[in-house]
């Protein structure tokens, strides 16, 4: 009862039976106390669960909340080349919660975590830990490391919180541009966080009273936090009612859940009668609630030393025999619930033997160089040039594989420069313009052709008469056999290229000459152009104008010739029309139309307005048919064989042929339209 209550007026014989229930009771709950408590732990999901049935949970892990509660920071932090080694990256304050620290891409740098004093979380210390559960800083994290062949994702560091102490996070470099997201939350009430400063795992539940200490208080009953522990059943406070009959009490204690090292186990409650402190059903004990199985810590041996194995390293040659390492480490499991390990000395694992670090590898055999030509030629007569020879990269089943698959500092040089003296040059010429063989004779007081050697004279003149001048070619060349000209001759020492030279007066000089080009044909595209063509007699500066037969001893220069003004551009061709499909009563008859460029390719710039017809009607006139004079008919009632009929009969078409005729034309001409 509680202080300052009347004692109920009881009778005295009734008060001893209850004295001794009392006393067995006190004897109970100092046999079986209660156990300590589960850490306080914040449920990490946002999925509709048994805390919170049928609503969603807000990201600050509030039933069917509205986020308001809590501070959401998350970000992704780019790194560009940095130093081998650790580099911290982001600062997680007091009391987060939902810490979710992620790689974006795998790479083969490392995830590390330490506290605000130094103290190594994850992968500190320049030792990489294996993947699993760590408890720090008031939470437990999950470390995950992926797959090294199939996964693409990289690390990832994930804790429900809140944290107790701040956190610094570090990347441990080894490769360019690590990309990390970071996303935490920070609760808006204060006094959350304060929860988790002060909490400790050493505090335990009060012990059961149930009332029989009159004047004492224990419906307040604290833990080593000021406040209520969150894993506490709340007593009912006494009142004068009597006491139940039946009521929880701790009975059976669960196996340790480790085989080493501190772990947890369960303490089972069962309803007994107060009375006779014998087990009963649990529904004579519905009256309160039932206080569910509660945890406590339980210590066994020390875990004994075991070697962390880590992952190998890639191979270190990509071809041929090469080395893979890994890192053994002699770790021992400490702390709460097996879920840290620590690196201890390697003494402590001698009693097994210690895995090997180093490997031999070998991804392929190496491909090698094959020189498969000789040296060419120099590239020049003279003077310095180059020459080659053909070098491949040949695997070990002897095919050609690009160079890379070689080693390249062995790779033989397949360019050489060569030197093939100093170059000499001089200058060429060829010999003076061609001979002209002039054969004239007199013929009636004019010139004319003959094929008499007697009347002939070799002239190396430009003109048969008058001035005019012989010419040559001249080139500065090597004296070796070089088809390229040069420019390092001596231009005073060049011999001329042009010689004059006169054969005397003209004399009756017969000679086509040509008047100037007409207008093009074509205002666009190709046309035709032409000129005047005509016989001229010229003696002593007179110009007589003969027939062309006169000069047909002479080349007869051309009268016309193609010429081009400018491009038409895009414009339409046509073929010639196919023949009509039809000989009378109406066909048809096609050809191709195509837009073609001035280089007859296709085109599609033509104005379709102005596109010529592909198809149109032909022959249009009626079909005339063929009179066969002996095509007669043999009796008058024709017309009533061709109404009956009787035509399909081979009897009726002969004596009725003209006018069967007729109809199976008619027939004819209407199947085929």
């Amino acid at each position: 009862m509680t202080r300052g209550m009347q004692k109920p007026t009881w009778s005295r014989q009734p008060w001893r039976p209850i004295q001794r229930f009392y006393q067995m009771t006190l004897l109970l709950s100092l046999l079986f106390p209660t156990t300590k408590p589960v850490p306080w732990f914040n449920d990490f999901s946002n999925s509709p669960g048994e805390d919170c049935p049928g609503f969603q949970m807000d990201i600050c892990g509030v039933c069917a909340g509205d986020g308001s509660s809590c501070e959401l920071f998350s970000g992704t932090l780019f790194l560009s080349v940095l130093s081998v080694g650790y580099h911290k990256i982001l600062d997680i304050p007091i009391g987060a919660q939902r810490i979710k620290l992620q790689e974006t891409q795998k790479t083969r740098n490392y995830l590390a975590l330490r506290t605000a004093t130094g103290k190594s979380v994850i992968n500190g210390d320049w030792v990489i830990d294996r993947p699993g559960q760590v408890y720090s800083a008031g939470t437990e994290f999950t470390y995950k490391r992926p797959n090294e062949i199939s996964s693409r994702t990289g690390e990832s560091i994930t804790a429900p919180g809140p944290t107790n102490q701040e956190l610094h996070l570090f990347v441990l470099y080894q490769q360019p541009s690590p990309t990390v997201y970071y996303e935490y939350i920070l609760p808006r009430d204060p006094t959350i966080i304060a929860h988790s400063d002060t909490y400790s795992d050493s505090s335990v539940f009060p012990h059961e009273s149930h009332g029989l200490f009159a004047g004492r208080d224990i419906s307040n009953t604290k833990n080593s936090m000021g406040g209520l522990h969150p894993n506490h059943v709340p007593l009912d406070p006494m009142t004068s009612e009597p006491l139940p009959l039946y009521s929880w009490v701790a009975m059976t204690k669960t196996p340790c859940s480790v085989t080493c090292g501190t772990g947890i186990r369960q303490v089972l409650f069962s309803c007994i009668e107060r009375a006779t402190q014998t087990t009963v059903s649990g529904d004579l004990c519905s009256h309160t609630h039932h206080p569910g199985p509660q945890g406590e810590d339980c210590q066994s041996l020390p875990c004994p030393a075991f070697w962390d194995v880590g992952e190998w390293s890639e191979c270190s040659k990509t071809c041929g025999p090469g080395f893979q390492y890994r890192q053994v480490i002699c770790r021992q499991t400490r702390g709460h619930h097996v879920n840290s390990t620590i690196t201890v000395a390697t003494s402590l694992c001698d009693n097994t033997e210690m895995p090997e670090t180093t490997t031999m590898c070998q991804l392929k055999i190496c491909s090698e160089w094959q020189i498969r030509s000789e040296w060419t030629e120099c590239s020049v007569p003279c003077g310095v040039g180059q020459r080659s020879r053909e070098v491949v990269c040949m695997d070990n089943l002897g095919d050609v594989v690009t160079d890379e698959e070689c080693n390249m500092a062995l790779r033989p040089q397949d360019l050489q420069n060569c030197d093939k003296g100093v170059c000499a040059s001089s200058w060429f010429f060829s010999l003076w313009s061609d001979r002209v063989r002039i054969c004239n004779v007199l013929v009636f007081g004019i010139f004319r052709s003959t094929y008499n050697a007697a009347f002939c004279v070799s002239l190396q003149c430009s003109a048969d008469c008058a001035e005019g001048s012989r010419s040559r070619s001249v080139v500065c060349m090597m004296s070796q056999n070089n088809s390229l000209p040069l420019d390092n001759c001596n231009d005073k020492e060049k011999p001329d290229e042009l010689m004059p030279c006169d054969l005397g007066p003209c004399t009756d000089q017969l000679e086509w000459y040509t008047g100037p080009w007409g207008q093009c044909s074509s205002e666009c595209g190709n046309g035709t152009q032409s000129r005047g063509v005509v016989c001229i007699l010229q003696s002593n500066g007179q110009l007589e104008v003969n027939s062309d037969d006169t000069c047909s001893h002479l080349s007869r220069p051309a009268n016309t010739q193609t010429c081009h003004l400018k491009s038409c551009g895009a414009q339409w061709y046509m073929t010639a029309w196919s023949s009509c499909s039809r000989s009378c009563e109406g066909g048809f008859r096609v050809r191709e139309v195509r837009c073609l460029r001035d280089d007859q390719t296709i085109s599609n710039d033509c104005d379709l307005a102005h596109e010529p017809a592909r198809k149109e009607e032909c022959n249009t006139h009626t079909c005339m048919p063929h009179i066969d004079e002996s095509c007669k008919d043999m009796y008058y009632n024709c017309v009533v064989v061709v109404q009956a009929r009787l035509c399909v009969y081979s009897y009726y078409r002969t004596t009725c042929c003209a006018s069967c005729s007729r109809v199976i034309h008619r027939d004819t001409l209407s199947r085929i339209r």
